[in-house]
């Protein structure tokens, strides 16, 4: 963390236009925070602490895709940007009748800090407030915060608190959503040789040979790895690169043209040709247990590199 002496403070519930904050609400009553600094611009929905949209002012195109038939309105995550899944990963492990993912995405979230480091980036913190919904569906104490850094790269860094007298599990993931030319021409490098579980094939196990490439519908856990992924883009001429820590899962998925003209959300046809989701994750048998008064925090930070 950046010692305060080397920022400026801002005021986190007030206008804030000279320090590259400003709080909006839309016409559903959601609650954003537009980021314009010297480096580059962002949006976040307080709904969930989403980050809906970044881009570095050095990039000509945007970083995050985010579907042109987005829902925004209380209570439904928003597709695309970086949706947080939180306390569990997939479908609850016991009661299907809860929110597959989990609720963080669609709990209000409140600022508790924000700041302007010397280098220009806005750091902004948030934390997850507890109404009744949240309560039933975990009851044991816990606090959970995300700090946000937006600059010439994008930092989350995601720490959840055990506040009981006894351990507990989750399974968490930034479901992140990438802006790509084609999904189709593509390629993931930095995951040779790991082990994933295959969804579309009923988690079959297996080694992957090469670099990550598209022909269909794809959903794989990445497991037992922390390295550095890199997305290969030459229809835009670069590649994202994803370095994480407190984490040992990747996912990736794109649902392809079938899946994804059953969801209503998706956008226009053949938008989810210029999207991947690359994720970070603590998944499956990398679920995180967290002891009494210990706090786990999964980091991830996205930069632009030049083709």
């Amino acid at each position: 963390m950046t010692p305060t002496s080397a920022v400026e403070k801002i005021n986190p519930v007030a206008e804030a236009e000279n320090y590259h904050v400003r709080f909006i609400r839309d016409e559903s009553g959601l609650d954003y925070i537009e980021i314009d600094n010297a480096l580059a611009t962002a949006k976040i929905a307080l709904q969930g602490a989403h980050v809906t949209a970044w881009q570095p002012k050095s990039q000509p195109h945007p970083v995050l895709w985010l579907s042109s038939n987005a829902r925004y309105v209380p209570g439904r995550s928003i597709r695309g940007g970086i949706p947080i899944c939180w306390p569990w990963f997939g479908a609850h492990p016991t009661d299907s009748t809860l929110c597959p993912h989990g609720f963080a995405r669609v709990m209000p979230w409140q600022v508790v800090d924000a700041e302007t480091l010397n280098n220009g980036a806005t750091r902004i913190e948030l934390q997850m407030l507890e109404p009744a919904e949240s309560k039933r569906q975990l009851s044991y104490p816990h606090l959970l915060t995300v700090t946000i850094t937006v600059g010439e790269t994008l930092r989350l860094d995601l720490a959840t608190t055990n506040k009981a007298d006894h351990p507990f599990m989750v399974g968490e993931a930034l479901h992140t959503y990438f802006q790509v030319s084609d999904v189709a021409t593509i390629q993931i490098k930095g995951l040779e040789d790991t082990l994933y579980a295959d969804k579309v094939f009923n988690y079959e196990r297996r080694v992957e040979s090469s670099d990550v490439q598209f022909s269909g519908e794809f959903d794989r856990v990445y497991l037992n790895t922390n390295v550095d992924c890199m997305i290969h883009d030459a229809g835009l001429n670069r590649q994202i690169r994803i370095s994480k820590s407190g984490s040992q899962s990747t996912v990736i998925w794109n649902p392809w043209e079938e899946k994804a003209g059953q969801m209503v959300d998706m956008g226009k046809p053949d938008e989810w040709r210029e999207m991947i989701c690359v994720e970070t994750a603590n998944a499956l048998e990398n679920s995180v247990v967290i002891s009494p008064g210990r706090t786990h925090t999964m980091s991830v930070e996205y930069r632009v590199e030049t083709l």
